[in-house]
C-alpha cells in the first residue's frame, strides 16, 4: 500500500519541476460502454493515480507550480441515489483528508472553476490530445481569459504536455512501488505454475487462460494486466496472439504470457513448455537456446549498463545458436550485422514495467540509449519463432519459444522478481508430469 504522503511528495515533485507561474492539469479516466448500457471495468489513468491513488472516474487533477504549492481536485459529487446503484463515492469534503488534497470541488464546476486558476498563467501543462473533452474545456478556459484582457486579466500563451515529465518520475520506482511489483509477481509466478500443473488435463488454449485468470483473482489480482497470450502449436509464432481458442495438441508447444495486476502495478511474465510435459529434441534445442540468450541478458542487468546494451548480447547469443543449429549460415558478425537473425527473433530485448505493462519513461535521450539506474524495472524478454516455412528444414517447423521475467535494478545489480517460476528444462518437465501421475 503506498501511503498518502507519498502521494503528497509525487505531486510537490510535480510542482517543483515546472517554472513559476505555472498549471497542470491531469485528468482521471472516465467510464468506458462496452455494450449498450454496460461499461468495461473501470481502469484508472496510470499518470493521473501515481499523483493521487485515486480510484474513481471523472476526475480531474490541478496542480500549481512551485514548493508548497495548492493542490485541487475536482471529482463526481456525492449523490445517495446515484451510489445505491453504482457504488459509495468519495466526494468533496473527505478529498483533503483521505488523498491529501489541498482542496476538492465538484467536477461538474470544472470548467469555470479552471478559468479562474489560470487567469494569469504563463505556462499550462496537460497532456494534450489524450482526453478530447477536457482538451476542449482548457481550449475554451484559454479563449475566454484572452477576452479579458482589456480588463487587465492575462491568458495562458504556452502550452506544455506534461506526460514527458510525470513519465520520467514514474520511471524510478519507490520501495512501496517494488513491494506492490513484487506482490503481483509472485501472484502471477503461482498463476503460471497453476497453468502448468493444469496443462495435461485440459483441451484448449482458453481452458489454460481461465486457470490463470482464475489464479490471479482469487489471490488478489482482480484483473490481468493485459490480455493473456496463450497459444499453442503454430500460435506460438504468433507474437500477440489472443484468440485464445484452439484445441492444445500433445506434442506441440503452448507460449504463455500473462501476468497479473495489484493495486494497478503489472507483472509480465512468458513461459514456454510442451503440452505433454516432455519436450522433443527440435524444441529442446530452440529452448536452451533462446534461455542460454535470457539468462545473459539478465546478466548483463545492473546500474549504468546502456540500455541496448541487453538486446546486444542477446541477438548475438542468438545468431551464434542459430548458426550452430543449421538455421542460419554464414559469419556470425556479419549476419548481426545484416540482422539476419529478425525472421526469427524480430522484437526487442524487453520493456519498462510499473503501472502499465509497458510502462512510462525515455529509452533514448538526445537520441542516445539511456543507462540503466536503481529503482528502473524492465522485462527481459528474448524468443525465437520459427513459422512453418521460414526454414528450410521442417523439424523446426511451428516452434516458438519466449521466456520472460520482470527485472529490478539495484544499486549493486538486479533483482528478478519472477525468478521464483520455473524455467529450467526437468524443472518444467517435473512440473507438468508430476501433475499428469498424480
Amino acid at each position: 500500500m503506498i501511503s498518502k504522503e507519498e502521494y503528497q511528495a509525487r505531486r510537490q515533485r510535480l510542482s517543483a519541476l515546472m517554472p513559476a507561474g505555472c498549471l497542470a492539469i491531469i485528468p482521471g479516466n472516465t467510464l468506458s460502454v462496452r455494450n449498450n448500457d454496460a461499461h468495461y471495468r473501470f481502469r484508472q489513468d496510470s499518470d493521473f493515480y501515481y499523483l493521487t491513488g485515486f480510484e474513481e472516474p471523472d476526475a480531474v487533477l490541478v496542480l500549481e507550480a512551485g514548493k508548497n504549492a495548492q493542490s485541487y481536485l475536482f471529482n463526481l459529487p456525492r449523490d445517495m441515489a446515484k451510489e445505491q446503484w453504482n457504488g459509495r463515492r468519495l466526494g468533496q469534503e473527505r478529498a483533503a483528508d483521505v488523498l491529501g488534497i489541498s482542496r476538492a470541488f465538484s467536477i461538474e464546476v470544472f470548467s469555470q472553476e479552471l478559468q479562474a486558476l489560470m487567469a494569469d498563467k504563463k505556462s499550462i501543462y496537460w497532456s494534450i490530445g489524450r482526453y478530447p473533452d477536457i482538451d476542449r474545456i482548457c481550449w475554451q478556459s484559454v479563449q475566454a481569459l484572452k477576452e479579458k484582457v482589456r480588463r487587465g486579466v492575462v491568458a495562458p500563451e504556452t502550452f506544455v504536455d506534461v506526460s514527458p515529465m510525470i513519465a520520467e518520475m514514474r520511471l524510478f520506482k519507490s520501495e512501496a512501488e517494488l513491494a506492490l511489483m513484487r506482490k503481483a509477481a509472485s501472484i502471477s509466478v503461482e498463476a503460471h505454475k497453476s497453468a502448468m500443473r493444469e496443462c495435461s488435463s485440459v483441451h484448449y488454449e482458453y481452458e489454460l487462460e481461465a486457470v490463470l485468470t482464475y489464479a490471479f483473482a482469487k489471490n488478489g489480482c482482480r484483473a490481468p494486466a493485459y490480455d493473456p497470450i496463450v497459444g499453442g502449436g503454430a500460435n506460438t509464432c504468433i507474437l500477440h496472439y489472443t484468440e485464445n481458442n484452439q484445441p492444445l495438441k500433445a506434442g506441440d508447444l503452448v507460449l504463455i504470457d500473462a501476468g497479473g495486476e495489484f493495486q494497478n502495478y503489472a507483472a509480465d511474465i512468458t513461459r514456454t513448455f510442451p503440452v505433454n510435459g516432455r519436450f522433443s529434441e527440435a524444441q529442446r534445442l530452440i529452448y536452451e537456446l533462446v534461455l542460454k540468450a535470457q539468462r545473459a541478458g539478465i546478466a548483463t542487468v545492473k546500474p549504468g549498463v546502456f540500455w541496448h546494451e541487453i538486446q546486444a548480447v542477446m541477438v548475438n547469443i542468438i545468431t551464434e545458436g542459430l548458426c550452430a543449429l543449421g538455421i542460419l549460415k554464414g559469419n556470425v558478425a556479419e549476419l548481426v550485422e545484416q540482422e539476419a537473425y529478425k525472421p526469427f527473433y524480430m522484437h526487442n530485448s524487453g520493456h519498462w514495467l510499473g503501472l502499465d505493462v509497458h510502462d512510462a519513461g525515455q529509452y533514448k535521450f538526445n537520441n542516445e540509449w539511456r543507462a540503466l539506474e536503481p529503482g528502473m524495472v524492465l522485462t527481459v524478454e528474448p524468443g525465437i519463432y520459427i513459422a512453418e516455412g521460414v526454414s528450410s528444414d521442417k523439424r523446426w517447423w511451428n516452434i516458438g519459444i519466449r521466456i520472460e521475467d520482470d527485472i529490478a535494478v539495484t544499486k549493486n545489480g538486479h533483482e528478478n522478481l519472477t525468478g521464483a517460476l520455473p524455467v529450467e528444462i526437468d524443472e518444467i518437465e517435473a512440473l507438468i508430469c508430476g501433475k499428469a501421475s498424480s
